[in-house]
């Protein structure tokens, strides 16, 4: 009988007894609150590495593609130019490790991420250039904090490889946003 199990498990047992009854398939993996349909072999953390990068590539991209169209310094447009080449590659790179791990990484932008596009949209002319340069530089610094905790303390060798080797370019995003700003901002 399951209540000699541990309650945890007793609850797990109890579920998945439960679906099996009702002959409901696909939800057993799902309803068992220690998996995840989307965490494959994934730890919370490596998870949620996957989750923040994928979220800040996109909109670093997004922001650059905005930057194409609206930048009016050379300096904005070379940059931005260089953000969507290195964080698609980058992009590619994290997709292909999730997925092969049974992870899924986010299709689209998280609401306060997409606020920040939106309200990037709505600007021109040296306003859009000061503001997009602001964002690449917080958003680099987040980034880069977020990768070298990854290559640091990352559970999963592949992520924590992925980050080791994605550092140094996040890191070159960083200084250049941050010079470009001394000089954008002014």
């Amino acid at each position: 009988m399951t209540h000699s199990l541990p309650s945890p498990f007793r609850h797990r047992v109890l579920i998945a007894a439960a679906v099996a009854a009702l002959g409901i398939t696909g939800v057993a993996r799902a309803a068992d609150p220690m998996t995840s349909a989307t965490g494959g072999n994934l730890q919370s953390a490596d998870r949620t590495f996957v989750e923040k990068a994928t979220i800040g590539g996109m909109t670093e991209i997004q922001a650059s593609k905005l930057a194409q169209q609206k930048g009016t310094s050379q300096a904005v447009k070379d940059y931005s130019a260089q953000m969507i080449a290195d964080h698609t590659k980058a992009a590619d790179e994290l997709s292909r490790i999730a997925t092969a791990k049974g992870v899924t990484p986010p299709g689209t932008l998280d609401k306060s991420h997409q606020g920040s596009i939106d309200k990037l949209a709505k600007l021109s002319g040296a306003d859009f250039d000061k503001a997009y340069i602001k964002q690449m530089v917080s958003d680099h610094k987040t980034t880069v904090s977020d990768f070298q905790k990854e290559a640091k303390s990352g559970r999963d060798a592949e992520l924590q490889a992925f980050a080791s080797k994605t550092l140094p370019t996040l890191q070159g995003h960083l200084d250049m946003a941050q010079g470009d700003s001394k000089v954008s901002l002014k």
